[in-house]
Formats: structure tokens, sequence, C-alpha cells
């Protein structure tokens, strides 16, 4: 086959989470229930953590930013992933794979670092409660939450502008169900050695530096907390951390478990399965931890119901 520029054609064709006719109709019904549990949870989220005063607390802001970002990334892959399982026609143009991959980009990688500065904020609120509120100031939380906004805007203009600005040649096929970086490298024109290897290079350091972060805060809230005598001292130690530790343990044990796969078993395939759970089922779970183990909010959900009521 000739070589043929794809920015003149309509779009690129994605192949979708399966290629099986009949999978498709159950899994368009299963991906569509998801993508409205995770709007109702996190959207409620949101809502909720605004409307309660008592929930207008640092750790608050920070769930509610992470709602807003598993909000985020789940609108740009969702609904147009539905969209062609309904109308069996998985194509996406040229200017929307792009937006797809930058926003894409933008909350998975808010997401890592929005991870660690929770980590923080749970060190100084068990290590340091004395001085915990002149340490967590707003405009302190404001830039624990701006800093990875920023670099999540750097590194999705980075690698969109690199990767859509050359040429793309030959099938116009993505072997993934949503627009990402590491499919769309085969399509290009050139040599795409020095992409590939800045996708390696951040992907590694996002991943270890805030898994870096995590491990840290924990060891020493674990050390703070086992100097605490009482019993019930140490356990409200630890509650107040289960529920982050279990997202932490779910995102980066999702992803951990793609970038660590034998070479001869890593595929496509098992790339999909991966990006699933941290695409669709991630979000929808994580506002569901903090609220099943979470008493303040069950309590401000019966506040907010009760005044409307």
């Amino acid at each position: 086959m000739g070589q043929q520029n794809v920015t003149e054609l309509p779009g690129f064709v994605l192949m979708g989470v399966t290629q099986h006719p009949g999978l498709q109709p159950p899994l368009s019904v299963t991906f569509l229930a998801i993508y409205i549990l995770t709007v109702v949870d996190d959207l409620g989220m949101i809502l909720l953590t605004r409307l309660d005063s008592r929930l207008h607390t640092p750790m608050y802001f920070f769930i509610r930013h992470l709602a807003f970002i598993d909000l985020g990334n789940s609108t740009v892959i969702c609904p147009k992933m539905v969209v062609n399982f309904v109308v069996d026609q998985n194509t996406i143009s040229y200017g929307a794979c792009a937006t797809q991959l930058a926003f894409f980009l933008l909350f998975i990688i808010s997401e890592f670092f929005i991870l660690s500065a929770m980590a923080y904020h749970r060190y100084v609120a068990i290590c340091s409660p004395l001085p915990y509120n002149v340490v967590m100031t707003q405009r302190r939380c404001h830039v624990l939450v701006g800093i990875p906004y920023l670099y999540g805007t750097f590194q999705s203009l980075l690698f969109t502008l690199k990767i859509f600005t050359l040429d793309f040649c030959g099938p116009n096929v993505i072997h993934h169900f949503y627009c990402d970086d590491v499919p769309l490298l085969p399509m290009l024109c050139s040599n795409a050695k020095e992409i590939e290897l800045l996708i390696v290079v951040f992907s590694a350091f996002n991943l270890t530096s805030s898994l870096l972060v995590v491990p840290l805060s924990y060891v020493l809230i674990l050390t703070a907390a086992c100097r605490v005598r009482s019993a019930e001292g140490r356990r409200q130690a630890f509650s107040t951390c289960g529920s982050h530790l279990a997202v932490v343990v779910v995102f980066h044990g999702t992803l951990l478990s793609m970038y660590l796969q034998p070479e001869s078993t890593h595929s496509f395939e098992t790339d999909k399965i991966a990006s699933v759970f941290y695409t669709l089922v991630i979000p929808m779970l994580i506002p569901l931890i903090y609220s099943f183990r979470n008493r303040e909010v069950k309590n401000a959900l019966r506040r907010v119901f009760k005044d409307q009521c």
C-alpha cells in the first residue's frame, strides 16, 4: 500500500474494545451504565463538597478536584466509545482525536500528583496536627492542586503537538478504543523514536515520583501513629488514611500491572483491559470508596437532603 497522508482523510478508525459483534451490545450497555454511575458519583461529590459548609476543609478540597479529574477522564473517553458501539462506526475525526488525546493526558497526569498531594496532606494532618492550620492554608492547597494541573497541561500539549504536527501515513487504524499516544506512533511517517523516548522518560518519572511521595508519607504516618498511646487514637489515624490508600492501590496497581508486564505477554489487547479500568472503572469506584468509608460524607448527604426537603 502506498503512503497516504491521513490528515487529508476524514479521520481515524478506532478498533474498539472488542471485534466480536456478539459482545458489543452487552458491553455498550455496561459501559453506559458505568458512565452514568460515574457522572452521578463524581458530580454528586463535587456538589456535596461545595454545598455543605462542614466539608469546606483541605481534605475535601482535594477530594473535589480528584472527582473533577475522574469525571473529566471518563467523559473524554466513554461517550464516544458508547456512540461507536451504537452506530457501529468506529471513526473519529482528526481534530477530535487530538482533543481527546490532549484532555486524556491532562487528566491522567494530574491524577498522579493530586493523589501525591493528598498523601502529603494526610501526613501533615496526622504528624503535625498542631500547626496543621498554619501549614495547610487555602493558598497552599491551591498551589498543591495547581501544580499538577499546570504540569499535566504542559505534558499534554507537548505530546499532542509533537504527534499531530507530523504527517501520518498508511492505514489510519488505531488499535485502541480511544486516541492514546503510543497507538498513534506506528502511523507516523517520520521516525518516532524521539517521541517514544519522551513517552518512556515522562511515564517513568510520573509513576515513580508520585509513588515515592505516597509510601514516604505513609511510613511517616505509621511511625507517628505508633507513638499514639491510645488504641482509639491509632484507629482514628489509620481510618482517615484508609480511603486514600485504597484509591492509590487501585489506581497505581492498575498502571503498574500494565507497565511491568513481560515483553512476551505485552500487547495492545492487555493494554486495552488495563485502560478500561483506569479510564472507566476507577473513576466510578473512587467516589464510592470515599462515600462508603467516610462518615462525614454520609452525614453531609443527609444534611443536604434534609435542607432540600
